[in-house]
């Protein structure tokens, strides 16, 4: 089987998914696949415009959505997203483009340039000239955070850079370490309530690694962080029939954790291992952390083979879960309030199964073991307009969007943009109503 499209062959995202649409064509479904086509369907509003990730695109590649909202006129409000080496990209509500940010350049000529991978917001962080809401994102390229300033009446743009440039790497100690991209990945923000403190979660790139940073301003208005403590999630697995299993993975690479949310009704971090499943731990990276769900490859015997940069499964024993294909991607709080004061999240975690298309929801409440609530699928609304496919990253937000989206507001990246040229990876974001997606889950 194919691990993931980490290890797609040169030709091409649209080739590859077309090939494997073949195949599929000719294996009866299992009950995994019945249970996926089973699930509503729900439809995008809007879609941003392609990103190609090849010269003639500028090397754009969508991967992780945010949304910020605008309070003081909700229908301006915006959407931060990642495009890799593209850098960043913010739309409208109309999924407009309303400015491109770069990455960085690369230092020298054989070093690795920036690449953006996932972003988050800060909201109200204190400056020395006030309170500003931040964008944050992960450069995998340089194994940095880099952190932007959001100002919606900025005549250049929204977002304005205040990254401390002093600001060291995130794990590596050389740049001959950082050329090896085991760098900055997937990244997740809170705010501890009890201190007024920001702090980024961050994991590495094939390791299961995880960082906790404080965000420090500086007293000439930029932004840079600390390291707190790291904490190594597993790479090997006792099965219950007394075996040890570890996903495969290119040799040297272990399953490393993207897509990360945190609660902020009680501190809780969920992140996904997206081979192995989501993981359900303190924010603050103390304690020990539970799976909460596995990807139904998990246990899976797989051997790699460096010529067709592919695993080979073997037969399954059953020890996975039933509601996520790997990868186990973008994850999102849908969040429907706190009102009783029980400390509890009231609403959904969302997370992206990104190996059949579909998106998972489960309980934010611990008391309930984050019970699995639905799923749904974001599907082609028009010829013109697409659903999503092998979706990376989501975002998710609750609140009244002025006119245009007075339900609120769902984002999924789009690994697969169509219509599109086969041999020209597509990427983009879909822009979901959240009221047809609650109508979904609570069917």
């Amino acid at each position: 089987m194919v691990k993931s499209l980490r290890h797609r062959p040169a030709w091409g995202r649209g080739a590859l998914v077309t090939a494997l649409v073949a195949v599929a064509a000719t294996v009866p479904l299992d009950s995994g696949a019945l249970a996926a086509t089973a699930l509503p369907a729900v439809e995008p509003r809007a879609e941003t415009p392609a990103l190609h990730d090849d010269d003639a695109g500028g090397n754009a590649d969508a991967d992780d959505p945010a949304i910020w909202r605008n309070p003081a006129d909700p229908d301006r409000s915006l959407v931060v997203a990642t495009a890799k080496q593209g850098g960043l990209r913010v739309y409208d509500l109309h999924a407009r483009e309303v400015q491109s940010v770069s990455a960085p350049a690369a230092p020298g000529p054989d070093d690795a340039p920036g690449r953006f991978n996932n972003v988050d917001l800060v909201h109200g962080l204190r400056l020395p000239s006030g309170r500003a809401d931040l964008a944050v994102t992960s450069d995998r390229g340089s194994d940095r955070l880099r952190v932007y300033r959001i100002d919606r009446e900025r005549s250049g743009g929204p977002l304005t850079d205040v990254t401390d440039p002093s600001a060291a790497p995130v794990f590596s100690s050389s740049q001959e370490e950082i050329n090896e991209q085991r760098t900055a990945y997937g990244l997740a923000t809170w705010t501890d309530p009890s201190t007024g403190r920001s702090y980024a979660v961050v994991s590495q790139r094939e390791r299961t690694r995880i960082a906790l940073l404080e965000l420090t301003p500086k007293s000439d208005g930029t932004v840079g962080y600390r390291k707190v403590r790291t904490l190594d999630l597993p790479a090997d697995f006792r099965l219950p029939n007394g075996t040890s299993w570890s996903p495969c993975g290119e040799p040297g690479e272990l399953p490393q954790v993207e897509g990360m949310v945190v609660d902020p009704a009680n501190g809780t971090l969920y992140a996904g291992q997206e081979d192995v499943g989501i993981w359900r731990l303190r924010a603050d990276l103390t304690g020990k952390p539970q799976l909460v769900d596995k990807v139904r490859e998990y246990g899976v015997p797989a051997t790699y083979d460096p010529s067709t940069e592919e695993c080979a499964a073997g037969a399954d024993p059953g020890y996975g879960g039933k509601r996520l294909k790997a990868d186990v991607e973008g994850l999102t709080l849908l969040d429907e309030g706190d009102g009783d004061g029980d400390g509890e999240g009231d609403g959904y975690l969302l997370a992206s199964s990104q190996g059949d298309n579909t998106f998972a929801a489960y309980d934010r409440e611990l008391s309930d073991r984050n019970e699995y609530e639905g799923g749904f699928r974001v599907t082609a609304a028009s010829p013109a307009l697409d659903g999503s496919e092998e979706c990376d990253g989501a975002a998710v937000l609750n609140e009244p969007l002025g006119a245009t989206y007075p339900n609120g507001l769902l984002v999924v990246q789009d690994g697969h943009d169509a219509p599109g040229d086969a041999e020209r990876p597509s990427t983009g974001f879909k822009f979901v109503d959240l009221g047809d997606v609650l109508d979904a889950v609570d069917d």
